[in-house]
Parts: C-alpha cells; sequence; structure tokens
C-alpha cells in the first residue's frame, strides 16, 4: 500500500507497509525521499479529500468572506484537520472577534457553506476571509516565503508557554497560528514548518483544550500583544 509525500516539493510515492499508524488511522514516519517527517494519509483518505476539493472547486466554495489583492493581515489562523463544524463555528467567531484577517481551513477541516458553522459563528463565515487547501503544508511554504512566522499552538519537548514567548518578544507579526486535530493535534510535517511551538498551561488533570477553547485563549493573548494599535487588514 502506497501514499504520497505531502511535501509539494517531493509528493513521490511513500510505502506504507512498516510504517505504524496512529489514533486516527495515519502512518507515521519519514518520507525516504526528501526525509520529512510526516503523518500519512492511506490512499482511501487521500481520495475522499481530493473528491471533497473537487466538489469544492466545481461549486466555487473554495474561498469566501471580505478580500482583496492586497489582503494581508498581521494575524492568521490555519485550522488543520479539525472535524467539528461546531468547532469551525466557534473558531470562525473568535477570530472575527480578535481581528484574525485570515482562516485557512485544511485537509478535513469543513468549510461554508454549512449550516452548523453558520449556526454557531454568526456570520463571521462572512466577515473573516477564508480560503480551504486540502494539503496546509503547501500553505505554511508559500507564507513562510512571504516572510510571515508560522506558530503551531502543541505541546511538544521544545514547545514554549505562549505568555513566555510573547513576554521574551519571541513572536513577531506578520503571524500564522496553526490549529491542529481534536484528537491528534497537529501532524508532523506542520510541527516541521513551524517556525515556533507554543503551548498553553494546563493545571488539571487533563492535558489539553477543546480546539476552539484554545484558539480563543491564544487568540485573544496574540490580539492584544499586537493589535493594540494596528488595524487589520
Amino acid at each position: 500500500m502506497q501514499s504520497f509525500c505531502p511535501n509539494p516539493d517531493c509528493a513521490r510515492p511513500v510505502d506504507l507497509l512498516d510504517l505504524s499508524q496512529d489514533k486516527r488511522k495515519h502512518f507515521r514516519g519519514s518520507c525516504p525521499h526528501c526525509h520529512m517527517p510526516a503523518a500519512f494519509r492511506s490512499p482511501e483518505a487521500l481520495a475522499a479529500i481530493d473528491r471533497e476539493y473537487q466538489r469544492k472547486v466545481s461549486a466555487g466554495t473554495l474561498r469566501g468572506g471580505p478580500a482583496d489583492e492586497n489582503h494581508s493581515p498581521p494575524l492568521r489562523v490555519l485550522v488543520e484537520d479539525v472535524r467539528s463544524l461546531w468547532n469551525v463555528g466557534s473558531i470562525f467567531r473568535t477570530a472575527d472577534g480578535a481581528g484574525f484577517g485570515t482562516i485557512y481551513l485544511c485537509g478535513i477541516t469543513g468549510s461554508p457553506p454549512r449550516k452548523e458553522i453558520a449556526k454557531v459563528s454568526l456570520g463571521a463565515e462572512e466577515t473573516v476571509y477564508w480560503e480551504y487547501h486540502p494539503n496546509p503544508v503547501t500553505v505554511l511554504k508559500e507564507l513562510s516565503g512571504d516572510g510571515v512566522q508560522i506558530v503551531g499552538l502543541e505541546v511538544t519537548g521544545e514547545s514554549l508557554l505562549l505568555s513566555q514567548a510573547l513576554s521574551e518578544r519571541l513572536i513577531e507579526t506578520p503571524l500564522c497560528l496553526v490549529l491542529g486535530n481534536e484528537v491528534s493535534g497537529l501532524s508532523p510535517q506542520v510541527i516541521h514548518y513551524c517556525h515556533r511551538i507554543c503551548h498553553l498551561p494546563m493545571k488539571g488533570m487533563k492535558e489539553s483544550l477543546n480546539v476552539a477553547v484554545a484558539f480563543g485563549i491564544a487568540a485573544y493573548a496574540l490580539s492584544e500583544s499586537y493589535l493594540k494599535d494596528a488595524p487589520v487588514a
């Protein structure tokens, strides 16, 4: 069984037979060609995402909300594989309130128009510019090339408290905050392209927050730090 490397500059076939599966049935390993760490999707999962992408292309629903050719907001968010449409709706509403100018919806993340999103977002999908992309790595490589700092919200062995990163001025704008799946968090390939990984403090028994709640906390911390004098583009 084969998949393909999610690095768009590689995209070569990868044999999955010797790789272990994670909680979401993705195959964990590194590309034997470009050596990028990755969670490889099964051929069936890739086909399902491609079908959904082609449907969006046909329907003209790959992007929405207000934007122009010079749209370059200081704060953006990329959402990787968030399955819950209610979480997506909440992220839209928080992005609007905190002044995030762009949302990138990637992988299996649902995108407008969906009634479940609209019910929670209260129409924020009409006030915040958004795009859908099958592969988040494609977006991150382009943003990085444009000088946007990529900040992953995840707990890793090298992650810093978000408050520490802010107090030490380790985060700069323009930036793109990256959110991961409700179960498995950020994929290895996305972490690979993050310039910095930050996490929120957990003081109880649970190891993580709901993704929309975590975004709300991080979004307002970033907004208060960087949008006090900066208008939303």
